[in-house]
């Protein structure tokens, strides 16, 4: 069940077929592609033992899809890392999951090399000498189980640490077969557009491209420029792009109002897309979209709204499915439950449980957290919402308290126990704000101790500890937070007077 099957057939069927491509420059067909994931396994696996981490801490580009496949081939596992994250923030993650190799893009490798960890043998700028050095002789695909690790994704708790979700191959297979069923067809030749990051959604959606022939396309810029995802979409055909709704709104309101024929599918998520800018979506671009929700522990597959919902202006609850997630995947099981984990009646509010092959194996040298998340056999996902009599699930808040903005995962303890080291802030309680263009925003309301703190030393320390996009957008100064009688803070409340 190694995932790098999917390539050794793609490239066997389809030898000639364009796999790889830097805007609308194509770089390797299937069997090239192919060849030089066996080469770069070879010489990983002269360094490196089957199970063995490796980190992948890269922008956008085709070797992204060359080092993973490689990971698989050589029967290690591939640790993608966002590559936004605070050099603090991959010391951690590199560190935790013992990383013995890491590759990374000449313009994150300066921050990576001078790590000083135990485990990391050698950090491998893409490009470099290095690089190319380690293609050597090709080796025969490792032979995988069904539960063997092979792809191992953090994703931030209310802790404030990472958590690294360990995915098996069963997962990453079953994940990619409710592709199949519920998102959308891939027929050879068809295109993805990868500008959301490959680390995430996007580099997920890599794998039911290549299992069908498809074409993976990096953007010249690494990520979402919209004009030139315009111009992506007119040079390619049959294209899908894993879109965050800002990053559809921003395609919407931009000035490009041409036909783009090559456009087949928009699938997003990773945040709240609103009802009206789903219809201004439609309007624009036809019949495309498909809802996914998902976490890291069920990746991109928990419920889908398919397109025929989309479309199905006539049915008398049209608005209210727009608002929803969808039905369950295909293969898994989804209910919302009260406290006792018993399903509760249709309408009712409750936490979201998944089931099924796609859900993790558990988190990485974290047996209270899995056990804890995995109780009973089910996924709780510290989400809340609720379920109605045909099965499609509507979110209503998350109960981590995650924020969700442009797409990416902020957890407001991360950012708290920041400002609460400046001698200025007494008090902290980050949430999130809604906010047009970008679903949320991190703002940060501060009872100071004594005078009111600088906000420009605030930010400053923020950008020395995390990820600059992670930083409070705004500060809020209070005299107080609101507290129930237990002495914990109604970030409710809080939420709830940003939004008069």
């Amino acid at each position: 069940m190694n995932p790098a099957l999917l390539l050794a057939r793609t490239a066997r069927l389809y030898p000639d077929c364009p796999a790889l491509a830097i805007g609308t420059r194509v770089v390797a067909g299937y069997a090239e592609f192919a060849a030089s994931v066996t080469r770069l396994a070879g010489g990983m696996s002269r360094r490196l033992a089957p199970g063995d981490r490796v980190g992948l801490v890269m922008k956008n580009c085709p070797e992204y899809a060359v080092a993973m496949f490689a990971c698989w081939h050589a029967g290690l596992v591939a640790v993608p890392i966002n590559a936004k994250l605070h050099p603090k923030e991959l010391e951690y993650i590199l560190g935790h999951s013992s990383c013995r190799l890491c590759f990374a893009t000449t313009d994150l490798y300066p921050a990576v090399a001078g790590l000083a960890l135990p485990a990391l043998a050698d950090v491998v700028e893409i490009g470099s000498a290095a690089w190319d050095g380690l293609f050597a002789a090709p080796i025969e695909m490792a032979p995988r189980a069904a539960d063997d690790a092979a792809w191992l994704f953090y994703t931030s708790g209310t802790t404030g640490r990472p958590k690294g979700v360990t995915l098996t191959t069963r997962n990453l297979m079953a994940a990619l077969l409710s592709y199949f069923a519920d998102v959308d067809a891939v027929a050879t030749g068809d295109a993805i557009i990868h500008a959301a990051p490959m680390s995430h959604g996007s580099g997920f959606y890599m794998l039911p491209h290549v299992a069908h022939g498809g074409l993976n396309v990096t953007p010249e810029s690494g990520g979402f420029e919209p004009a030139e995802v315009f111009e992506l979409l007119r040079a390619h055909r049959g294209v899908t792009m894993f879109a965050a709704p800002t990053m559809v709104k921003r395609l919407v309101d931009h000035r490009d109002s041409g036909a783009v024929p090559g456009l087949k599918s928009i699938v997003y998520g990773g945040g709240p897309m609103y009802v009206a800018d789903c219809q201004a979506a439609r309007a624009r671009f036809g019949n495309v979209l498909v809802q996914i929700y998902g976490q890291g522990e069920s990746p991109m597959t928990i419920s889908c709204l398919p397109r025929a919902d989309h479309a199905d202006t006539a049915h008398p609850r049209h608005l209210e499915r727009l608002a929803s997630v969808g039905p369950a995947f295909t293969g898994v099981e989804v209910r919302v439950a009260g406290a006792d984990d018993v399903p509760l009646p249709a309408g009712e509010i409750g936490e979201v449980l998944v089931r099924g092959d796609t859900v993790m194996a558990g988190y990485w040298d974290n047996p209270a957290a899995t056990a804890e998340t995995l109780r009973g056999g089910w996924l709780h996902t510290g989400d809340v919402g609720s379920m109605d009599a045909d099965g499609y699930l509507t979110l209503k808040d998350r109960s981590k308290d995650v924020i969700i903005s442009g797409g990416s995962n902020i957890y407001p303890r991360e950012v708290e126990e920041v400002l609460l080291r400046h001698p200025a802030v007494s008090e902290v309680s980050v949430v999130g704000q809604p906010d047009a263009e970008w679903g949320e925003i991190v703002v940060a309301c501060v009872v100071p101790r004594g005078p009111a703190p600088d906000t420009a030393e605030l930010d400053a320390l923020c950008l020395e500890n995390i990820a600059r996009f992670k930083r409070p957008k705004r500060y809020v100064l209070l005299e107080a937070l609101p507290k129930n009688n237990t002495g914990k803070v109604l970030k409710t409340a809080l939420r709830d007077e940003l939004c008069r």
